[in-house]
């Protein structure tokens, strides 16, 4: 029996690599279990539909069938186990301590009932344990972490999917549309399927496609929003349906077979760097979703605005670098990177709003939530992370949308009620004239908010609270 995780892939999968080799007949299965860690989001949760719907029509191309059942992992494994007559049970780890747990309930369980097991390593480039201090602790600063992790060498190359699975006597599960995964009344998805298409053919296909047409210009262009430059396979990566070391291997050969790659493959491997750095952190500290890395930000004079956090979760905050970024987060589950970071900025340093209120909303509406590397990257911003951004980084909306969407071409696609406003003036719609206003259709405080903060006086208060703690 092979259990799959959040590795929703034939390919570089090692424990069904490992159980196809054995030449036996192999079970293929799924878990829901909600209550084993953080429960997924709502375009988490779309996603994983498709995915498996994806797998699943893989599984059955090779041979074999994928088998769905819902409760904890611990108990429903051992029972399909013993249904199935199988004689081992592999599994992809998961470097997560809530994961682990259930693994060493699972050895258990399956050893009293005769039944091997085994875990291999599938989730990341480097295991925690390869890169620790002296004394044994996990690094918090990224640089001499993607140091260590590039000393180790190429990760392994990874492993062809299976030909052909032997069938295994038919076990009952569940229908997919049982769980609910998908919105139905009302059905918000739309969205996310006019943008989307999950599942690791998918997911190979973009990877080609970026290295292709987009690695070339990497380094320009992925703080663009108003281009296509990023790769967009966080929600594959995410999923599993590709593995990390698909991707490292792919871009290394992309670069050898054409240098001028070179730099813009490395800046990209970087980045899988930082995915991986938030899991190392992860794994290390289990509650980062929760509690500040750094404890003396546990004084923080944080503000309970529920008004300005329902503004900025709706896109009506009145910086239209800003609220086209929550725009395009509700209609496709995913948003720009360097929009994030300027939106995440907005909330904890304009508003003072807990980091967590907007961990937890990216939680639920990103197709790319990740346990590691969402938490991570709002305690980056909010300065009480790892490695995180000085104190005093305090991003100026407009400026960061005149730098990087110069001619307002991304705030027009999110918001149309700007799109006649002139690229002069809409990153600042608020210091038109009402001529200039009138000839866009806009009026302010009526068809576009007014800032519902000023940014000068924001700066100001969040530099003063962020002394105090530091006094402190």
């Amino acid at each position: 029996m092979v259990w799959f995780r959040d590795d929703l892939r034939l390919a570089d999968h090692p424990a069904l690599h490992a159980a196809a080799k054995t030449g036996a007949p192999v079970v293929c299965l799924y878990v829901l279990d909600d209550g084993l860690a953080r429960p997924p989001g709502a375009a988490t949760r779309w996603w994983l539909a498709q995915s498996l719907r994806a797998l699943g029509a893989a599984i059955a191309a090779c041979g074999g069938s994928l088998v769905l059942r819902k409760g904890p992992a611990a108990r429903i494994i051992p029972d399909v186990a013993r249904e199935s007559g199988a004689r081992a049970v592999y599994w992809n780890g998961i470097a997560q301590a809530p994961h682990q747990a259930v693994e060493s309930q699972l050895e258990a369980a399956l050893t009293k009932l005769g039944v091997d097991s085994q875990s291999f390593p599938g989730d990341l480039l480097a295991p925690p344990s390869a890169i620790r201090t002296k004394e044994g602790r996990g690094l918090r600063v990224f640089t001499p972490f993607w140091r260590r992790v590039l000393s180790l060498g190429d990760p392994a190359k990874p492993l062809p999917a299976p030909k052909q699975l032997r069938p295994a006597p038919k076990i009952a599960g569940d229908v997919l549309e049982s769980w609910r995964l998908e919105p139905a009344k009302p059905d918000w998805a739309g969205g996310l399927r006019e943008t989307w298409t999950p599942g690791e053919a998918s997911a190979r296909q973009r990877l080609r496609d970026f290295l292709r047409h987009s690695a070339r210009a990497y380094v320009g262009n992925r703080d663009r929003p108003d281009r296509d430059g990023t790769s967009r396979l966080s929600p594959h990566l995410r999923f599993g349906e590709l593995s990390p070391r698909q991707i490292w291997h792919a871009a290394r050969f992309a670069a050898d077979e054409d240098p001028a790659l070179r730099p813009g493959i490395e800046k990209f491997l970087s980045e899988l760097g930082w995915r991986e750095f938030c899991r190392h952190l992860l794994h290390d500290h289990p509650d980062l979703a929760t509690r500040n890395l750094q404890a003396n930000f546990d004084g923080f004079p944080w503000t309970r605005d529920i008004k300005a956090l329902a503004a900025w979760q709706r896109g009506r905050t009145g910086y239209p670098i800003v609220d086209a970024g929550l725009r395009q987060l509700w209609h496709t589950g995913a948003m720009h990177n360097r929009v994030r970071m300027v939106v995440a900025s907005f909330l904890v340093k304009h508003l003072l709003i807990d980091w967590r209120e907007g961990e937890a909303w990216f939680w639920d509406t990103l197709v790319d939530a990740d346990a590691g590397s969402n938490p991570a990257n709002w305690q980056w911003v909010a300065g009480c992370g790892a490695d995180a951004a000085p104190y005093f980084r305090v991003f100026n909306p407009q400026l960061q949308g005149e730098k990087f969407d110069p001619d307002g071409t991304y705030v027009r696609r999110w918001m149309p009620e700007l799109k006649q406003m002139p690229a002069k003036l809409i990153h600042r719609p608020w210091q038109a004239t009402p001529i200039e206003l009138a000839s866009a259709g806009i009026t302010l405080g009526e068809t576009y908010p007014h800032p519902i903060v000023d940014h000068a006086s924001g700066r100001e208060r969040a530099l003063a609270a962020y002394a105090k703690i530091r006094k402190g």
